[in-house]
């Protein structure tokens, strides 16, 4: 088992169908592990499920409520407001439909011993995309990284991930109050700045798998 406790922010945006599956898969990893889950109101009644998950996992799974779709900017800000407040010792950012596996968690967590963050990367070796995605959408997804890497020169194969493990010392030190992106182009920024502050940076390899269950939310849908 690791010796870093560590908490998972999970944005959920009707998420009913897939977020006790990943709260069981996440439990039973060998990892000390809590969850914050942060909903935006969602009409299929995830909130009221975390809530039920979290009192059949007292001090393991916290819940924050909020009025509407604020968006994946405004939910990671106020949950590392919340979390690094307390004792964790790491923080992950992760998506709640299993795109993300949760198994990559134990290697990433050993990777904290010598990086303040860790990308769970899939264009780096060993990396990969859902195998069914169509042609445009792959091309898509790795042109936009690309070039997003390419205007900040940043030494990174894969910097719009949103699966990523942090430092909760290294973390602290980001400046969120200049933070201005809205969306995804907020994980950019979010490396960048860690890229900017010398942070060590590692990336793990991942399968990006589609969604298992729901409706798929994409960058507009889900933005600031």
């Amino acid at each position: 088992m690791s010796d870093f406790k560590i908490t998972v922010i999970i944005p959920t945006y009707n998420e009913a169908e897939n977020l006790p599956k990943l709260v069981s898969a996440l439990f039973s990893l060998p990892l000390d592990i809590h969850l914050l889950i942060v909903d935006d109101n969602s009409p299929d009644g995830t909130g009221a499920l975390a809530d039920k998950l979290a009192k059949e996992h007292p001090n393991k799974i916290e819940v924050m409520h909020r009025p509407g779709k604020l968006g994946l900017r405004s939910a990671y800000l106020n949950g590392f407001q919340k979390i690094l407040t307390s004792d964790t010792q790491a923080i992950v950012q992760m998506d709640a439909d299993f795109s993300h596996d949760p198994t990559t968690l134990i290697d990433m967590s050993k990777m904290l011993n010598s990086y303040d963050v860790i990308l769970g990367s899939r264009y780096t070796t060993g990396g990969s995309v859902d195998k069914n995605w169509p042609r445009w959408r792959k091309y898509l997804s790795a042109f936009g990284n690309f070039y997003a890497r390419s205007i900040l020169q940043m030494p990174l194969h894969d910097v719009t991930t949103g699966f990523r493990m942090w430092r909760s010392d290294a973390l602290r030190q980001i400046p969120f109050e200049h933070i201005y992106s809205s969306g995804y182009v907020f994980l950019v920024e979010m490396i960048y700045l860690a890229y900017c502050l010398e942070f060590k940076i590692g990336e793990a390899p991942i399968y990006f798998a589609d969604r298992r269950f729901g409706k798929s939310k994409n960058v507009f849908q889900n933005s600031d």
